[in-house]
């Protein structure tokens, strides 16, 4: 809480028995908030993405950094095309 990170920026790292990845800021900011949740329960993650499995929480510093991201359906599309 309190690091300040740039767009692209490793902002958290995911360890899982496997593997160790970075997670990027999606934009350029301050990051606010850490689940805690996730260090007891890392399934949350993959089960519930975009409701309790959330990382982390970053305050914008510049909100037309979020204008290249991808909507959650744009990338649901960009995975299937990549598959076939």
């Amino acid at each position: 809480i309190g690091k300040v990170v740039s767009k692209g920026e490793a902002a958290a790292v995911l360890e899982s028995v496997k593997s160790v990845s970075d997670i990027y800021a999606p934009a350029s900011g301050e990051v606010v908030e850490v689940n805690k949740e996730l260090e007891n329960k890392p399934g949350l993650i993959n089960e519930e993405p975009y409701g309790k499995g959330w990382i982390f929480k970053l305050r914008i510093k510049d909100s037309k950094e979020l204008d290249s991201l991808l909507s959650a359906e744009e990338y649901e599309k960009s995975i299937k095309a990549e598959e076939k």
